[in-house]
């Protein structure tokens, strides 16, 4: 791959504090503070950043159709951005219709994700939020996992009960990188990955490996497992972006994934890079 390889980044963030209320951000001062897309274009500068995949950033619930809304008028002065990830209380059941509807009016929102990982185990399993996960299939939504790895379970018993939703594993499920940890989370991965309906990102690695120290050595085995289970056909690459700051440079992740995706065959890598986000995420209906 070259340095102009086209590729499309499934998993960046934008957020304003000036614009909607990000309470989390309070207690990461180092990144405390706009990401717009024009910091992102200086951020991968000589890189083939074709098109952009944004993800809700765990904006205020209320605030969550407002979010879409924001993102539609960034996208009319960055044509790049050609899907949304948005947020929705999918907690609530049957109760989470209205907002699902308010979502649909906006065209770019392709997928629903609603936060796991800050939740206990067993929150992704209550029959309200089952539930409300299978219901975005009802508007035509896809929905991004975004779990720590001790709630791998949960996610397969989650999966085992929508079949009807097309699913995407964010940060492959955040193992234990730093500590070298692989199981269960690599059993876990293998259940997931039987699944049909379930896809990864290549993302979020760096932030879960030793942030000052990480080498790609360290990330490799980890990578290579999801390539394993899941095949070049569901794998997405995502630049976490800007969150992905407290590790890495946009570049250097970007170049640390692109060696891994350099090993498999030139069709796959294409596949990876843009083909199954653009089938998965629908860019461009």
């Amino acid at each position: 791959m070259t340095e102009q390889t086209r590729y499309i980044d499934t998993h960046v963030h934008f957020w304003d504090p000036a614009a909607l209320r990000y309470p989390w951000l309070e207690s990461v001062p180092a990144i405390n503070r706009a990401f717009l897309p024009t910091d992102l274009d200086e951020a991968s500068a000589g890189l083939g950043l074709e098109q952009i995949v944004f993800v809700q950033a765990d904006c205020a619930p209320e605030q969550m159709i407002e979010e879409a809304a924001w993102v539609t008028q960034l996208a009319n002065d960055e044509p790049r951005i050609s899907g949304i990830v948005a947020g929705a209380s999918l907690e609530r059941g049957e109760a989470v219709r209205p907002q699902l509807e308010g979502l649909s009016q906006y065209p770019l929102v392709k997928g629903i994700r609603r936060l796991i990982q800050g939740e206990g185990l067993g929150f992704a399993t209550q029959p309200d939020f089952v539930r409300g996960v299978q219901i975005v299939a009802e508007f035509g939504f896809s929905f991004d996992i975004c779990i720590f790895h001790p709630q791998a379970a949960d996610a397969v018993t989650l999966v085992a009960q929508c079949p009807n939703v097309s699913f995407v594993l964010d940060h492959i499920g955040k193992p234990d990188i730093r500590n070298g940890v692989m199981e269960p989370w690599a059993m876990h991965m293998r259940e997931l990955a039987a699944f049909p309906n379930v896809c990864c990102k290549l993302s979020g690695m760096v932030t879960e490996a030793d942030p000052e120290a990480w080498t790609a050595a360290d990330l490799r085995p980890y990578a290579e497992h999801i390539f394993d289970v899941f095949g070049a056909d569901r794998v997405m690459f995502g630049g976490d972006w800007p969150v992905a700051t407290l590790a890495a440079s946009y570049r250097s992740w970007f170049e640390t994934a692109s060696a891994f995706i350099a090993e498999l065959a030139p069709g796959e890598q294409e596949k990876v890079l843009r083909e199954n986000a653009i089938r998965f995420y629908r860019l461009g209906d």
